[in-house]
């Protein structure tokens, strides 16, 4: 508490340069403050804009103009109470350590609002003409308030961190950075680390992606698992398999966001799954996947680069057709492979003619040759139709 009590006492001293009747002066500008505060603060902090200016914007906007105005009171009696204050600003730390972020946003927040305060004691100045030490007055007793309230949501951002098993040194968070790049797995420090953090070492592990527009809250995650909801790609680390009672608590703590479980792998490979995970956060919109029941489409979109390569090796031989017959022979092509049925099975699935099949398939046979006989050739044929398919889709 030396601190906030050391906050305090600066801004009670430039407190005491300023005339009381400034607290009326400024009363009359706080509406139209609040507005110019949240604007700025939503405008430049991403993550807060959503906050700003969604369903919960009251009692975000209720918290800045309560500071706003314990100040402004302040101006009016230096010792005034600040008991409701203390606590929102303790909350707004809280809040910031179960979102599973750092106090840096929430600190650019109040020195946006700080700076967006002191322009409008500059105008209000020019306005009743206060002299220049009565500003300055007043900018050193804001910089002070703005010291004091940031250190009171430290209070409640490491007493979160504390409820949830976080270590305020960010120690959990370098533990996760570490597994995902597979540092420290072969010289033993990885397992020095997490013993610091009280997370044992398990065989194998499901990493999860989050996409960024839907983090959960740290709390409802649980102990075990390790997460970084602050990156701009969230990501959780489950030790073990997603299954069991693991997998119905992240079940309930990722009800409201879209998320995709990768595969369980060995630790030296959770990189790799995560990567698995975010590339299946692409491929559909269900609120939760799993990487598993997208392997085939993942590895054939792994390198579309490589894709395109395939197309031009494999299918070039068609270039000299205009795109309404090429579109028509590749699909003809891809029903074959697929599916070797007889000619009148497949005209069926194409709705074609038996006949205009049979056409198409000697255009084919004339242009690719043996391509359609050997079977590596064949193959490779197969897969590059189904990675187009899928990069059309």
């Amino acid at each position: 508490m030396a601190e906030p009590r050391q906050a305090a006492a600066r801004r009670r001293a430039a407190l005491g340069a300023i005339p009381r009747e400034l607290a009326a002066v400024m009363r009359p500008e706080l509406p139209s403050l609040l507005r110019e505060m949240a604007a700025e603060i939503a405008g430049a902090i991403p993550e807060y804009g959503a906050f700003i200016n969604g369903p919960e914007a009251h009692v975000i906007r209720l918290g800045i103009e309560q500071n706003i105005a314990a100040f402004v009171d302040q101006i009016a009696m230096p010792n005034s109470a600040t008991e409701l204050r203390d606590e929102i600003c303790r909350r707004f730390g809280r809040f910031e350590a179960y979102q599973g972020r750092s106090l840096d946003a929430l600190q650019d927040a109040y020195r946006i609002g700080c700076q967006v305060a002191l322009r409008r004691a500059v105008v209000v100045g020019r306005r009743y003409r206060l002299s220049a030490s009565v500003l300055m007055a007043f900018a050193d007793a804001l910089f002070a308030y703005m010291g004091e309230i940031a250190e009171l949501s430290r209070e409640g951002y490491l007493q979160a961190m504390a409820e949830l098993g976080e270590e305020p040194d960010g120690r959990r968070r370098r533990l996760l950075q570490r597994l995902l790049s597979g540092a420290g797995l072969a010289d033993g420090s990885l397992a020095e680390l997490a013993e610091q953090v009280g997370w044992p070492l398990p065989e194998t592990v499901t990493p999860v992606a989050v996409h960024p527009d839907s983090r959960p809250e740290r709390a409802a995650l649980g102990r075990s698992v390790l997460a970084d909801l602050s990156d701009p790609e969230p990501h959780l680390l489950v030790p073990g398999p997603f299954a069991g009672p693991e997998e119905a608590l992240l079940t309930q703590a990722l009800a409201d966001c879209k998320a995709a479980v990768g595969p369980t792998v060995p630790l030296a490979e959770a990189g790799d799954s995560l990567r698995w995970a975010r590339h299946t956060l692409t491929l559909t919109d269900a609120p939760l996947s799993y990487a598993d029941d997208h392997l085939l489409t993942l590895w054939l979109l792994a390198d579309q680069a490589l894709a395109r390569q395939f197309a031009r090796r494999y299918l070039g031989a068609l270039e000299s057709y205009t795109p309404t017959q090429r579109r028509r022979l590749l699909e003809t092509l891809h029903v074959w492979l697929a599916s070797r049925g007889t000619a009148a099975e497949l005209a069926a699935q194409l709705g074609v003619h038996p006949q205009t099949f049979r056409y198409r398939m000697r255009v084919l046979e004339r242009v690719f040759g043996k391509q359609l006989t050997d079977p590596d050739q064949r193959f490779a044929t197969e897969v590059t139709l189904r990675a187009l398919a899928l990069q059309d889709r």
